[in-house]
């Protein structure tokens, strides 16, 4: 069995408030969750109201397999217009 976990640091663009970040994590924690079938939370930075730390999770019996699912999630985010992707974590195990 092979782990694969993908830490990365969202800056939001916009957002006065902690209600206005929620959304914008929540959305993109949803799109994610039900586009690549990954686990995802938000881990960090709960209290900042234009950074948030997510974590996604992948299990497969192959980790070239994890590697290629948490990469696609990678690009995803990228594409997100209302969040810039900063530091990124991704280890498979």
């Amino acid at each position: 069995m092979r782990v694969g976990t993908l830490l990365v640091t969202l800056h939001l663009a916009e957002g006065n408030s902690l209600k206005d970040k929620r959304r914008v994590v929540k959305s993109v924690l949803e799109t994610t969750r039900r586009r690549f079938n990954v686990s995802a939370a938000e881990v960090a930075d709960l209290d900042k109201w234009r950074v948030a730390t997510v974590g996604f999770a992948c299990v497969s019996n192959d980790g070239a397999h994890c590697n290629r699912m948490l990469d696609a999630v990678l690009d995803h985010l990228d594409r997100v217009p209302e969040v810039e992707v900063g530091g990124v974590d991704l280890e498979v195990l």
